[in-house]
Parts: C-alpha cells; structure tokens; sequence
C-alpha cells in the first residue's frame, strides 16, 4: 500500500493523475468541483446512478475546461448564470467573457449573481445579421496583420481575454459565451486554442465553462453538458394546443428571459456519459 500511495503521489506531482490512459479514479471531492447548487445537473455531472456516481462530487471540476451545448432556449445560458450564482453565494471571484455584449446585469443579479464578485469583460455588440465570415481569415492572423472582419476582430478579443484572466488565477470560475459565433468561425479556432486554456488552468481551483450552440471543447476531465428542451403534453398552448417547453419572462429583447424551460440533460466525460430529463423550472430559475 505503501509503494501505491508514493506512485499515486508522484503520478498527481507531475500532474498525470488525470490523464485518459490513468486507471485511478477520479477526484470528485467538494474540494475539486464547482457545485451548480441544482440538485438535477449535480447529481449527473457527479455520474448519475452509475458507478461513477458521488453525491459529494456534483458539479463542474475545477483545473479542467467543460461546456453547455444546446440549440435556442433549451437552458444553456440559465445554466452557466446558475453556476455563477452558486460560486459567489460561496465567496469565489467569477468572470464572463461576454464576446458579443448580451450580459444584462439587472437580470444576472435578479438570478443570483452577487455583481461584485463578478468580472464582466463586456465584447462588442453586433448583430446576428453582420456575422460574415471571411474565407481568408486565420484566427489570430488577419485580426491583427490584415482587415479582417468585425466579427474575426471580436472573436480574437474574446479568445485573448479569456487567456489573460485564467492565466491571473483570481477568478475560480470563468464562464466564455460563444453562443452567436457563427459555426465557421467555430471550426476555424485551431485546437490550440483550448489547449493553452487547458494548460493555464491545469491542477488550479479554475473551472472554465464555454458556452455555445454546439459543442466546441472540453478537457480530458471536464464535462459536456448537452441540453435539449422536452415539452411537457400537460401543459399546452392555448393558441397551438402544443406542448410548452419554455416560460418566457420579461417583454424586452435585451432583458428577455427564461422563467422555466424542462430540458434533456446529456452529460458526456472521459469514461462516462449519462443522460436525464433536468426540470430547470423549479432548480436553476427558482430564484428568478
């Protein structure tokens, strides 16, 4: 037992106790998540009723890169604010990289959100009608030796954000939201991109969570969270007699948001995936 706990201890010192090829478990302890505080997602992120599963260890594991993944209103963005509502209700500092300005603060604080512990890197506003792509471009390239377009220049600034604030080490939890880049733009961000991300935050208290409309990353112990709304036939729309699938609060554009949606949570790792219909109208919204 002796040689085990020296070989276990020398394998977490060169940071290859995490690794896919590693038959150790992994670490799941309070210590090494960031709890949503929603009872539904943390008990599949921990692993469900599998053998993976682990009451204590629910939540988005800290020194790795997840992500939540899902079309238009099935809970992606009332997921991440959840996570940074329950990281400043402990005390942690949190971040968004907010690429294309669609943050409300307002909002965010009627969510939970406790405003002075967040760090808002606010990108530039743009449209969903000006998100060309230029054929030419290299990420990181055209932005800065050629023109380029608008939508290449904010992405690069997105990106370039995220590296300096998990590289500073003060923010716990930063949360990047890629949900109205363009899916060309998303495949042309070289894997290095993460991989640096990865690396800044590897064996750290750090948690990074991407957001977008398809599944863009995710580290060798991180999460991919893959929501999709379920319509519930109890409770119908009385103008189309259909299933309704999401509640909708507020009647401006900017502060618009989800009161309840009933979503298909399907949570992807290295060794396991699980799957669960997630209510996030009576977990992540009840504070709304």
């Amino acid at each position: 037992m002796a040689a085990r706990a020296a070989v276990e201890a020398l394998l977490r010192e060169r940071k290859l106790d995490r690794t896919l090829t590693s038959t150790l478990p992994e670490r799941l302890g309070e210590d090494a998540v960031a709890p949503l505080d929603c009872p539904a997602l943390d008990h599949i992120l921990a692993g469900g009723d599998g053998p993976q599963s682990n009451a204590a260890g629910g939540g988005l594991p800290r020194g790795h890169v997840s992500e939540v993944v899902g079309p238009s209103s099935s809970g992606r963005t009332s997921v991440a604010w959840a996570a940074l509502a329950a990281a400043t209700r402990r005390g942690e500092s949190v971040a968004i990289i907010d690429t294309f300005d669609r943050f409300d603060p307002p909002t965010a604080h009627a969510c939970g959100i406790e405003l002075s512990r967040l760090l808002w890197v606010r990108g530039q506003a743009i449209s969903k009608t000006t998100s060309a792509i230029d054929p030419a471009w290299l990420p990181g390239v055209r932005a800065v030796n050629g023109p380029g377009t608008f939508i290449e220049r904010v992405i690069d600034r997105a990106i370039k954000s995220l590296n300096l604030v998990v590289s500073s080490g003060v923010c716990t939890l930063v949360v990047i939201d890629l949900i109205d880049v363009p899916a060309p733009a998303l495949r042309r961000l070289p894997a290095s991109t993460w991989f640096r991300v990865e690396r800044a935050i590897e064996g750290s208290d750090t948690a990074v969570l991407i957001v977008a409309a398809q599944p863009v990353a995710r580290s060798a112990g991180g999460r991919s969270i893959a929501l999709q709304p379920k319509a519930d036939s109890r409770e119908l729309k009385a103008e189309s007699r259909e299933p309704k699938a999401v509640i909708w609060k507020g009647d401006h554009d900017r502060s618009r948001r989800i009161g309840g949606v009933r979503t298909g949570a399907s949570i992807n790792a290295a060794r396991w995936s699980h799957a669960q219909s997630v209510d996030l109208a009576t977990h992540v919204l009840n504070e709304i």
